[in-house]
């Protein structure tokens, strides 16, 4: 998945961008649409803080379900404190507020491992009814451990997550939580987990109710893999999701000689290293079972003209 383009739907409902201050259009219900709210660094002077504050005044707060925030100014340079700040200080004005995602950066307007973050728990902290959170960009990201007895969907994208978050989203206490998405990263962009620091996600216990787990976008997804084929968390599974990162033969291998795979309703293994053969083998064992399999955007990797292979995530710069 390249960051290319603006999110088309979030929480089941189609994004509306609000419009800037001098254009003039028809809004829609505030209870129909996914608000998306951006400022241009290069085309306007507008502070995403007024952006909102106009949105404010003009939309019915009471009843907006979800909000995206997109570019806030020079986010090349600057995290969304002023951003979280001026959503924690609305939060009675939005009572129906049920899904939040920060940062819907395109690549064209800021390079997703530039995007400058900070601490983002205090939306969580302010908006306890949220069942759908996300965050894009993994510059300064700090996420200490949190309670959330209502979250369902937490998704973090990043080309390079620090241990510290993984660490922290592992500790975290999610009763509800039913969907977790992790882009891991390369090294080249701040990533330094190792396996290990999964390891409270992958042994089940702290989130009964995950039903899709992704830890994907990662250079480390072979050892995933193989943590996966006997890690507890996956007999509750209905999708696995292990694209966008380096796996090869030896990861894929390991899922096929682990625990069995046959009651998951999707594997995910798009942007993958896989030879031919093992690609037939997956099918062959668990998509004749039933399995939904994605094996696309297979490719060889790249070689030096000592032999040395290089494997690449989908998403870094």
């Amino acid at each position: 998945m390249a960051i290319s383009e603006k999110m088309r739907e979030f929480h089941g409902l189609p994004a509306f961008d609000f419009p800037a201050a001098e254009a003039k259009a028809e809004l829609p219900d505030a209870a129909s649409v996914a608000w998306r709210i951006s400022v241009d660094s290069y085309e306007s002077e507008e502070a995403w803080e007024a952006a909102f504050a106009r949105f404010a005044e003009s939309v019915d707060t009471t009843e907006v379900r979800a909000l995206i925030v997109g570019a806030w100014s020079d986010a090349y340079e600057s995290g969304p404190d002023e951003v979280i700040s001026a959503l924690v200080a609305a939060r009675d004005r939005l009572p129906a507020l049920r899904a939040l995602f920060l940062g819907d950066i395109t690549f064209m307007e800021c390079e997703i491992s530039w995007i400058n973050q900070g601490l983002v728990t205090p939306l969580l902290d302010a908006f306890p009814e949220l069942r759908a959170f996300g965050v894009r960009g993994g510059q300064e990201l700090r996420f200490p451990a949190v309670r959330h007895a209502r979250l369902r969907s937490l998704t973090i994208e990043t080309g390079g997550l620090d241990a510290e978050v993984v660490r922290s989203v592992a500790a975290s206490d999610f009763p509800e939580l039913e969907h977790l998405d992790l882009w891991l990263g390369t090294s080249w962009y701040g990533a330094n987990a190792q396996v290990a620091d999964l390891a409270p996600i992958l042994a089940g216990s702290r989130l009964p109710r995950l039903r899709s787990l992704a830890l994907r976008n990662s250079e480390m997804q072979d050892e995933i893999a193989m943590a996966l084929a006997g890690a507890p968390v996956v007999a509750g599974l209905e999708t696995l999701d292990l694209s966008m990162g380096t796996l090869g033969d030896e990861g894929a291998e390991a899922l096929l000689g682990g625990q069995p795979l046959t009651h998951l309703k999707k594997l995910d293994l798009h942007h993958n290293y896989l030879g031919e053969a093992m690609r037939k083998r997956l099918l062959d064992t668990l998509g004749a079972a039933g399995v939904e399999i994605d094996l696309s955007e297979s490719t060889e990797p790249d070689r030096e003209d000592d032999g040395v292979e290089h494997r690449y995530t989908a998403v870094a710069e």
